[in-house]
């Protein structure tokens, strides 16, 4: 059976909330204007996500969201033909419903997907800006309406999951870090509802554990695990438990890991 394809297409009244790191911003609406594919790149939970969905929403485009994975194909972006009611019918892929209608179509970790996707993606990342279905027999033109989207984290790459130079440079590339504490802080405490003075030694833990990232750890605390965290203590939990809950036991599994990764929070939190 196909796996399924976790695609979801929105359109954006409400701008989601998002606070700059940079001038990533007016990078993206100059992008925007000129008909530039962007590649978001940075680790796992730092905004790249919520970014796209802010521009989309702040420039009034609709979003089409495909999350990559192992088994995706490039006939999940563009279409297949499905049997319905007794009938052999086009149905387009989320990639092909963008290039048609306009719009923005973001693969999130693009490098989970199976090599054919990206070859998929070129005609669409130079100036033809096409998407040709040998299946159908079309070659549609994209709208200058549609814009694409991709992203990836370098900290999980490797040999067999990596973007080739040739497909890398079809992009502008915008690099996303975590916050300055300050800001991460708030932005904490503003998803969350918790208190800043309360959010601060959550922050300064993730900090701390970050510091690990290529030692203890394959990846560090992203804001979204500070976010699922600070909302626990919000609710009631107590902040050992949440921060076990919510920033050790997703980082690892390794029992003698997570202890000292306890051993930190209780330097750090008390």
């Amino acid at each position: 059976m196909k796996a399924a394809l976790h695609a979801v297409e929105t359109s954006v009244v409400d701008v989601p909330a998002y606070v700059p790191s940079a001038n990533e911003c007016a990078l993206f609406e100059h992008a925007w204007r000129r008909r530039l594919p962007v590649l978001l790149k940075g680790p796992t939970g730092c905004g790249k996500t919520r970014f796209v969905a802010h521009m989309a929403a702040r420039l009034g485009l609709p979003l089409h969201t495909v999350a990559c994975h192992d088994d995706l194909t490039a006939a999940d972006l563009t279409g297949r033909y499905l049997l319905r009611g007794g009938d052999t019918v086009w149905t387009d892929g989320p990639l092909t419903r963008a290039v048609r209608e306009g719009g923005i179509c973001y693969l999130d970790e693009v490098v989970e997907a199976r090599k054919d996707v990206t070859v998929v993606l070129h005609p669409l990342t130079d100036d033809r800006r096409i998407l040709p279905l040998e299946r159908t027999g079309e070659e549609l033109v994209a709208p200058d309406g549609f814009m694409l989207i991709v992203s990836y984290n370098p900290g999980y790459q490797s040999l067999h999951k990596a973007l080739k130079p040739s497909t890398r440079q079809r992009f502008i590339a915008i690099e996303f870090g975590f916050l300055p504490a300050d800001q991460e802080i708030a932005v904490v405490a503003s998803e969350s509802g918790l208190a800043p003075e309360r959010v601060r030694p959550l922050v300064a833990l993730a900090h701390r554990l970050r510091a690990l990232k290529g030692h203890d750890l394959e990846e560090g605390v992203s804001t979204r695990l500070l976010v699922y965290c600070a909302t626990l203590v919000a609710a009631g939990t107590r902040i050992e438990d949440a921060v076990l809950a919510g920033m050790i036991e997703p980082l690892t599994d390794d029992a003698d890991v997570k202890a000292a990764l306890r051993e930190v929070a209780q330097a750090v939190i008390g």
